[in-house]
């Protein structure tokens, strides 16, 4: 249940922290919605990515150009999507499927975007290192190391503000584009040929394969839980007029910002399809031997220096947005909120360890295999955050009349089956690999098995919303041409004990008006509200966190209210599973009828909200006044 200490707004700290209406310029206003899809993009460009373009240029020229356009493309309407989401419903990604979704799918979806987002972080970490070691010649296992000290960055920058951690962004992304600029003019790729790049063909062998990772390793899903928190540190007006707005200035923002991505892969791809293709060096795919030859073919000593400090500037811009990402799907899944130190430091570590150990004991030749292993499991995650969000901007009971229109519902399921698809191929290719080269009948069997979880998680992720609509509309059916029968004598029941079910939030009063109406002056009322935070759900009422002890306060100061009114009153806390005890606590008091609350306005919460209720009912044999909230 909600509690109302719990500050529920996405990066609460930063929240509406830039006034959109203080701007009395037209420009400045223009501009102060400028910034989140920069902090976006960075993940469009992050070493994670280096190593497709670099295979895709080296092996087939420009001809894989296209892809990286239609990749962005996909990119610019799911991250304006997200955007949207933010916008209108004031609620990130994470947030929409903690309301949406049951409690025990919300924690394998919690899951696995902390995977995701662990994954990510593992490339940009190794981007860093790797760039660190070609600039400075320091062992990677060295460099590892040293990345563990940007968590300090993270906390300095979110002290000075957003739009200053949006200008440092900013610069980073800078330094890396003008770092490739300089190199493509070292190189002086022809303009004609780079062009004929942008017309869809598809080259015989590998291209197919390399052409999937472009793709797949495009969207991340972290920027889509991140794009939508970031835009609400914007205060706009909540009108239709300033939601239209500030849709329409995201867009544009989102526009520019993957455009400057765009133009980074495609750098890094002309790149190496003009220095290593074109001399015959198809072979070239991984990141260090990229860094050799440019000195050589190129004859400046300047390029491997420009392309080594663009390297550790992308994955140092990656990296902050990473951990931005973090902390709204933990606070968003969880409500949990931790010391942003603590978080950044365990998801360095997260990162770092397994980074650290594979070149600690296999050495260095594997760190590229470990940056392959963190786009597929990459890939793997991306369902899990398209899916959710496509069904939350098309639903007209939330979004109201900014939910997306029918031909862009068409084009974005479109493009989410494709990424599914393309990534699932990814993902069977590895694990086909992996059946071909492992001996160990017990790992292949976890495999098998978890592969079909994992399908089967992603079916009900796909299928959970449009099944719980159809359920709610059946329940609201009339039923015509019953049967017409007459009203027996009819008495008022008289209720002695009335337990009211609180989450300790403005809905309160509302809840407790319509429980007092239910009653007289010998009616007793039982107030119950059960504690969710993390640690009551494994400890249960020895629980001393910060949530229990503020409900405890609550309930007691509601109780004393209600008798300086001349009431009956008792207060009981519960804890862990919402439904069972509520059903315990109301036996064990022995009421008469329960007093309950629902969110009406939205068809996703009704049905969550009345499997609640109906289970209780079944469980209680006793009445059940639902109140709309």
């Amino acid at each position: 249940m909600k509690n109302s200490y719990y500050n529920d707004a996405s990066l609460s700290e930063v929240h509406e922290s830039v006034d959109i209406g203080s701007h009395k310029n037209k420009w400045r206003k223009i501009f102060a919605f400028f910034g989140p899809a920069y902090l976006i993009s960075v993940g469009y460009m992050d070493p994670g990515n280096w190593a497709t373009d670099l295979a895709g240029g080296s092996k087939f020229g420009y001809s894989l150009i296209w892809v990286l356009l239609m990749s962005n493309l996909m990119a610019l309407l799911l991250q304006s999507l997200s955007a949207r989401l933010g916008i209108v419903r004031k609620r990130d990604l994470a947030q929409a499927n903690r309301e949406t979704y049951p409690p025990f799918i919300n924690f394998l979806l919690y899951l696995l975007a902390e995977i995701a987002i662990a994954a990510t972080d593992l490339a940009e970490l190794l981007g860093m290192a790797i760039g660190i070691y070609l600039l400075t010649g320091l062992p990677l296992i060295w460099g590892v190391s040293i990345t563990l000290l940007d968590t300090f960055l993270l906390l300095f920058l979110q002290r000075l503000g957003m739009r200053t951690m949006e200008a440092f962004i900013i610069g980073l992304v800078a330094v890396v584009g003008f770092s490739f600029l300089a190199q493509i003019i070292m190189a002086k790729p022809d303009l004609g040929e780079v062009a004929g790049g942008l017309a869809p063909f598809l080259p015989e062998g590998e291209a197919l394969y390399i052409a999937i990772g472009i793709i797949g390793a495009t969207v991340m899903p972290h920027n889509l839980y991140l794009h939508s928190a970031l835009v609400q540190t914007r205060k706009i007006k909540k009108t239709g007029s300033g939601i239209r707005q500030a849709l329409k200035w995201n867009f544009i923002d989102s526009a520019i910002a993957l455009n400057i991505a765009f133009l980074v892969n495609a750098a890094i791809l002309v790149l190496a399809a003009t220095v290593f293709f074109k001399t015959g060096r198809t072979e070239v795919a991984e990141i260090q031997e990229a860094h050799q030859l440019l000195a050589p073919l190129l004859g400046s000593e300047l390029a491997p220096i420009l392309f080594a400090i663009a390297l550790i500037a992308a994955g140092q811009s990656s990296t902050v947005t990473g951990t931005l990402a973090g902390q709204i799907v933990m606070e968003g899944y969880l409500r949990l909120r931790i010391n942003p130190m603590i978080r950044r430091l365990l998801t360095r570590l997260i990162a770092i360890l397994p980074a650290f150990f594979v070149i600690l004991l296999y050495g260095e030749e594997e760190v590229n295999n470990l940056l392959i292993l963190s786009q597929v499991a990459l890939s793997m995650q991306l369902g899990f955050a398209v899916i959710p969000l496509i069904h939350f901007v098309s639903d007209k009971q939330t979004m109201g009349a900014f939910a997306i229109k029918p031909l862009v519902q068409v084009a974005a399921w479109l493009i989410a089956a494709i990424l599914v698809f393309l990534n699932t191929h990814l993902v069977i290719g590895e694990i086909s690999s992996f059946f071909a080269e492992s001996g160990s009948l017990f790992w292949k069997i976890v495999v098998v098995i978890a592969a079909a979880l994992f399908g089967i998680l992603l079916l009900y992720a796909t299928f959970y919303p449009i099944f719980s609509r159809r359920r709610k509309r059946k329940a609201a059916s009339i039923h015509l041409h019953a049967e017409l029968r007459p009203l027996e004598e009819l008495a008022r029941p008289v209720y002695k004990k009335v337990a009211v079910a609180l989450d300790f939030s403005n809905n309160d009063e509302k809840i407790l008006r319509y429980a007092l109406g239910q009653g007289n002056q010998e009616t007793e009322y039982l107030l119950i509200h059960i504690v969710e935070s993390p640690s009551a759900r494994l400890m249960g009422k020895e629980s001393q966190d910060y949530e229990t002890l503020r409900d405890e306060e609550q309930m007691e100061y509601y109780q004393k209210q209600l008798k300086e009114k001349g009431l009956q009153v008792t207060g009981r806390l519960g804890f862990k599973n919402r439904k069972k005890e509520l059903a315990r606590i109301i036996k064990e008091e022995k009421a008469d009828i329960l007093v309950i609350g629902a969110h009406g306005h939205t068809i996703l919460k009704d049905w969550i909200y009345g499997e609640t209720i109906n289970s209780l009912r079944h469980e209680l044999k006793l009445p059940v006044l639902i109140v709309d909230l």
